[in-house]
Protein backbone atom coordinates (compact mmCIF):
# COMPACT_ATOMS: atom_id res chain seq x y z
CA UNK A 1 0.00 0.00 0.00
CA UNK A 2 1.59 3.42 -1.01
CA UNK A 3 2.26 5.54 2.55
CA UNK A 4 0.26 8.80 2.46
CA UNK A 5 1.66 12.07 2.32
CA UNK A 6 0.40 12.90 5.32
CA UNK A 7 1.74 9.77 7.21
CA UNK A 8 5.08 9.31 6.20
CA UNK A 9 6.61 10.86 9.58
CA UNK A 10 4.81 8.25 11.40
CA UNK A 11 6.94 5.58 9.55
CA UNK A 12 10.72 5.34 11.06
CA UNK A 13 13.58 6.44 8.37
CA UNK A 14 14.42 2.44 8.22
CA UNK A 15 10.63 1.38 7.31
CA UNK A 16 11.24 -0.13 3.35
CA UNK A 17 14.06 -2.68 5.08
CA UNK A 18 11.98 -2.90 7.75
CA UNK A 19 9.21 -3.83 5.30
CA UNK A 20 11.54 -6.00 3.10
CA UNK A 21 12.70 -8.00 5.82
CA UNK A 22 9.05 -8.92 6.63
CA UNK A 23 7.92 -9.36 2.96
CA UNK A 24 10.84 -11.16 1.81
CA UNK A 25 12.82 -12.64 4.49
CA UNK A 26 10.21 -13.54 6.73
CA UNK A 27 7.58 -13.97 5.00
CA UNK A 28 9.74 -15.79 2.06
CA UNK A 29 7.22 -13.39 -1.05
CA UNK A 30 3.84 -15.02 0.54
CA UNK A 31 0.98 -13.53 2.24
CA UNK A 32 0.95 -14.07 5.85
CA UNK A 33 -3.00 -13.51 6.20
CA UNK A 34 -5.56 -16.03 6.97
CA UNK A 35 -8.11 -16.85 4.26
CA UNK A 36 -11.60 -17.81 5.62
CA UNK A 37 -10.94 -21.37 6.38
CA UNK A 38 -8.55 -20.44 8.64
CA UNK A 39 -5.30 -21.32 5.93
CA UNK A 40 -2.39 -19.66 5.07
CA UNK A 41 -3.26 -16.87 1.75
CA UNK A 42 -1.43 -18.80 -1.23
CA UNK A 43 -0.69 -15.29 -2.91
CA UNK A 44 3.33 -14.82 -3.88
CA UNK A 45 4.72 -11.69 -4.82
CA UNK A 46 4.92 -10.89 -8.25
CA UNK A 47 2.36 -13.98 -8.77
CA UNK A 48 -1.17 -13.83 -9.83
CA UNK A 49 -3.40 -13.30 -6.82
CA UNK A 50 -5.10 -17.05 -6.22
CA UNK A 51 -8.60 -15.07 -6.09
CA UNK A 52 -8.35 -11.82 -7.91
CA UNK A 53 -6.02 -13.20 -10.73
CA UNK A 54 -4.36 -9.38 -10.29
CA UNK A 55 -0.39 -9.61 -10.10
CA UNK A 56 0.15 -9.54 -6.07
CA UNK A 57 2.42 -6.78 -4.78
CA UNK A 58 3.16 -7.85 -1.10
CA UNK A 59 2.90 -4.95 1.42
CA UNK A 60 3.07 -4.88 5.43
CA UNK A 61 0.12 -4.48 7.54
CA UNK A 62 0.16 -2.68 11.14
CA UNK A 63 -1.98 -4.92 13.18
CA UNK A 64 -2.08 -1.85 15.86
CA UNK A 65 -2.77 0.54 12.82
CA UNK A 66 0.11 2.18 14.44
CA UNK A 67 2.78 3.00 11.48
CA UNK A 68 5.24 3.74 13.70
CA UNK A 69 4.97 0.79 15.92
CA UNK A 70 7.00 -2.09 13.89
CA UNK A 71 7.92 -4.56 16.33
CA UNK A 72 7.50 -7.85 14.42
CA UNK A 73 4.76 -8.99 16.27
CA UNK A 74 2.85 -6.01 15.37
CA UNK A 75 3.75 -6.71 11.41
CA UNK A 76 2.63 -8.81 8.67
CA UNK A 77 2.84 -9.69 4.82
CA UNK A 78 -0.07 -9.18 3.47
CA UNK A 79 -1.68 -9.23 -0.51
CA UNK A 80 -3.45 -6.42 -1.62
CA UNK A 81 -6.55 -8.32 -0.67
CA UNK A 82 -5.97 -8.96 2.75
CA UNK A 83 -4.58 -5.86 3.51
CA UNK A 84 -7.40 -3.93 1.77
CA UNK A 85 -9.93 -6.11 3.70
CA UNK A 86 -7.89 -5.62 7.37
CA UNK A 87 -7.54 -1.98 7.44
CA UNK A 88 -11.47 -1.56 6.09
CA UNK A 89 -12.87 -1.39 9.55
CA UNK A 90 -10.02 1.32 10.39
CA UNK A 91 -10.28 3.42 7.16
CA UNK A 92 -14.54 3.57 7.92
CA UNK A 93 -13.81 4.80 11.15
CA UNK A 94 -11.15 7.25 10.35
CA UNK A 95 -12.71 8.54 7.31
CA UNK A 96 -15.95 9.38 9.57
CA UNK A 97 -13.69 11.19 12.31
CA UNK A 98 -12.41 13.85 9.32
CA UNK A 99 -15.81 14.19 8.18
CA UNK A 100 -16.98 14.90 11.62
CA UNK A 101 -14.39 17.33 12.60
CA UNK A 102 -14.52 18.74 9.31
CA UNK A 103 -18.20 19.44 10.02
CA UNK A 104 -17.52 21.52 13.56
CA UNK A 105 -15.27 23.54 11.37
CA UNK A 106 -17.52 24.50 9.19
CA UNK A 107 -20.15 25.36 11.60
CA UNK A 108 -18.06 27.61 13.28
CA UNK A 109 -18.40 29.87 10.44
CA UNK A 110 -22.20 29.52 9.71
CA UNK A 111 -23.83 32.12 10.80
Amino acid sequence: MPILKENKSKYPKDWPAISDRIRFERAAYRCEMKTEDGERCTAMHGSRHPFTGVIVVLTVAHLNHDPSDCRDENLLAACQLHHNRYDLAHRLRSRQRRRRAEKQTLELFDD
